[in-house]
């Protein structure tokens, strides 16, 4: 099965293209070929995940075409215990937003082409083994939301609120045009780094190549290092939230339509952290050891700012928007422990927060569908008429705030363990506190919207989900309570890519950032 990456990759792009040639006016057909490309994809993904051997670990189902060899590009395809990892969290993803997007009427036809091709770039993204090929792939999965939000987003008029309901906007932040032109900007900013520091790498390789797993072997110059680091955290950093540069991710959210917002924040804001990771970490581990304390300085103001922002906001969709800025810290700070329970722990962070999201902009998406408002102070007793969707509500709340028995405590207890035993002990304490205030906003947020008085007047006959409304919350709350049963589903792939890595660092890097 040498062409099973490829196959798994290529799967969206081919119904993409088979889209092309159905009639727009062929509405069931136009979903009905949507639906197949992505299930093709995750059927490849849970394939993938059984085929790969995780004793072995390291790379495997190698995959390797020339392209310009001259400059030592090819597109050289395979896959480690991460990108098995989020494989399985893409493919589960884009099969749920998919049916979640069921309904949509406006321009459909281009609406489904244009998520599969973003979604063909999150595969590519995952399993390229050449740098090249994997910022070419990463540019094919941002530069589409600018679409997606701009012409099916919503707009909106709610101020854009900061902590203690300080609002640091003099305007009302809600036109989708604003929001995917300022998603758009930003992250080709962040772009702009990669490119530099990818030059770097390929020019300091001796061997001129962007083969991965050659600038893995190669000891870069450290000055090289301190200046490739910052770019690629930076970089890609932007997409995964990082404080000051996730302002766009909130509005972005907000504005975006149902599957987009699944995808958006269950899965592209990952590829910032995967980019963090496997690019800085791994290729440039010397510098990646000297900044640890100040990505890790960083992330926990990640966690607190999200968090308190989060707690000031009346919009629901607001609410888990900030929730992801706060959540991606933890993500972060994971990353920054440069041991393996941390590393372990970010990744698991990754899956656990891409499940909990794409169920929480699902079901935003059905209430939003029912009562026509967001405004949380205008909802109230929605249990009583959609006790479903308070049901798995409820249960997405619980593994954000990380109650033992979901995911989301797996992934968060993972990463203060690690925190507490790496360079800096105390950025565990702050971490703590930002999963207190969690629990804080999400109780309230669903108390209020859910299990108070029973509605009257328009929301008395609200609907509960029905046919195609019922996958995303069915199979992302089971796999939240599952992963949280039984983490070793995913943790011996996860754990095989963390050992090996770090069995590969230089000694003086991993001495540095493992002592007190």
């Amino acid at each position: 099965m040498s062409h099973l990456l490829a196959l798994t990759m290529a799967a969206p792009a081919l119904a993409a293209v088979v889209l092309l040639a159905i009639p727009g006016t062929s509405r069931t057909a136009l979903r009905v070929v949507s639906l197949i490309g992505a299930v093709i994809s995750l059927a490849g993904s849970i394939w993938v995940a059984t085929l790969y051997d995780r004793a072995l670990g390291g790379l495997q189902l190698l995959d390797t075409v020339p392209l310009v060899p001259s400059l030592g590009i090819h597109l050289k395809l395979a896959v480690d215990g991460w990108g098995v990892a989020l494989l399985l969290l893409t493919g589960v993803i884009i099969v749920t937003g998919v049916l979640a997007s069921w309904s949509v009427a406006k321009r459909d036809k281009e609406f489904f082409l244009l998520l599969l091709v973003l979604v063909s770039g999150v595969y590519g993204v995952f399993i390229s083994q050449d740098l090249f090929i994997f910022f070419l792939f990463y540019e094919i999965a941002v530069l589409p939301m600018y679409l997606l939000i701009g012409i099916w987003g919503s707009s909106h008029k709610v101020p854009s609120a900061g902590p203690f309901g300080f609002t640091w906007k003099r305007f009302e932040v809600g036109s989708r045009e604003y929001a995917a032109m300022k998603l758009t900007l930003m992250l080709l900013v962040g772009s702009a780094a990669i490119l530099v520091a990818m030059f770097l790498l390929w020019s300091n390789s001796g061997a001129r190549t962007f083969d991965m797993q050659v600038l893995e072997a190669t000891k870069f110059p450290i000055a090289v290092q301190h200046v490739v680091f910052p770019l690629v955290w930076l970089g890609f950093g932007t997409l995964a939230g990082v404080f000051p540069f996730h302002t766009w991710s909130p509005d972005g959210h907000a504005s975006a339509p149902t599957a987009v917002s699944m995808l958006h924040a269950g899965v592209l804001m990952k590829l910032g952290a995967f980019g963090v990771l496997r690019i800085g970490m791994v290729l440039v581990p010397d510098a990646a050891a000297w900044w640890a304390p100040i990505v890790g300085a960083v992330a926990v103001v990640n966690v607190l700012y999200g968090a308190l922002c989060a707690a000031s906001q009346k919009d629901l969709k607001y609410i888990v928007a900030y929730s992801s800025v706060s959540h991606m810290g933890v993500v972060m700070l994971g990353i920054a422990t440069m041991n393996a329970a941390g590393w372990n722990g970010a990744v698991y962070q990754m899956v656990a927060h891409g499940i909990m999201t794409g169920l929480f902009f699902a079901l935003v998406g059905l209430v939003y569908e029912r009562a026509h408002t967001r405004t949380i102070a205008k909802m109230g007793g929605f249990a009583h008429v959609m006790p479903v969707v308070a049901g798995f509500f409820t249960l997405a709340c619980l593994s954000s705030l990380g109650l033992p028995g979901t995911a989301g405590f797996v992934a968060e207890f993972m990463v203060f363990a690690g925190a507490a035993k790496g360079a800096s002990p105390w950025w565990a304490i702050p971490g703590v506190l930002g999963a207190f205030v969690t629990a804080v906003y999400v109780l309230r947020a669903c108390k209020t919207i859910f299990w108070g008085p029973a509605p009257v007047d328009e929301f008395a006959h609200l609907q509960d989900v029905q046919r195609t409304e019922w996958a995303a919350p069915l199979v992302l709350g089971s796999l939240l309570v599952v992963f949280g049963f039984w983490p070793k589903l995913l943790l011996d792939f996860i754990d095989a890519a963390s050992q090996g890595y770090l069995g590969r660092l230089p000694i003086v890097a991993l001495a540095q950032a493992v002592t007190p």
